[in-house]
């Protein structure tokens, strides 16, 4: 059914005026959705012409997606498909800069970066300068001091985000993984870390939230 603003398919209403709102469209969560449903949701937003960015995709739900959507691009490793709007122009503006700790956190790292990219941010990333070998961070200085938004990925205790704002001018989103042994707790213990910054100027989203941190670094980037 048409409605104003959202198409109803019945198991799902979607959101068509997101992007005028808000400057990007809706994007599909695809865990707890079936293949079918997925495919339905899609449809939509590329009948739209809207850029269309699934999220947490399986190899296998890609495979049968890429038979109805052919321009439909994977990424195994930030488990992100999407189909890119021609039109869409990169933001002329700072570039996004994208910091994990360990290469265990490179996976949301990626979701975080390609995230930024999809909707038209410039990003660089540095992967696996953590603070059990700081010095890996810090022979990157120049390029820290230009980024516009600083992204930190980071488990175990989540210290790196703490750090980076302690020394860099740039707002910086932080995003506590899962990585790390028992006391960690699957990420809790990297989350009240983070949460409990004495350096202002840091947000912190979900566990393993990279999506949410891109998108959050593209709105203070736009």
């Amino acid at each position: 059914m048409i409605h104003k603003g959202y198409r109803d398919l019945g198991f799902a209403k979607v959101d068509i005026d997101r992007e005028k709102r808000r400057g990007y469209p809706e994007v599909i969560y695809c865990p707890g959705k079936t293949k079918e449903q997925i495919r339905d949701i899609a449809r939509i937003i590329t009948k739209e012409k809207h850029t269309l960015l699934l999220t947490r995709v399986e190899r296998k739900v890609f495979v049968y997606l890429k038979k109805h959507y052919p321009r439909l691009k994977y990424s195994p490793l930030a488990k992100l498909a999407y189909i890119q709007q021609s039109e869409k122009k990169t933001l002329k503006k700072s570039l996004v800069l994208v910091i994990s700790a360990g290469t265990a956190d490179t996976s949301v790292a990626e979701e975080a970066a390609l995230t930024c990219e999809i909707f038209g941010s410039p990003v660089r990333r540095i992967y696996d300068a953590g603070v059990a070998g700081i010095h890996r961070l810090l022979d990157k200085n120049k390029l820290l001091e230009e980024a516009a938004v600083i992204i930190v990925v980071a488990g175990m205790e989540g210290a790196l985000a703490s750090i980076v704002s302690g020394m860099f001018k740039s707002p910086v989103i932080a995003v506590p993984t899962s990585v790390g042994y028992g006391a960690s707790f699957k990420g809790v213990s990297a989350l009240l870390t983070m949460l409990n910054s004495c350096s202002p100027g840091i947000a912190t989203v979900n566990i393993d939230n990279g999506f949410g941190a891109g998108y959050f670094a593209n709105l203070i980037n736009k």
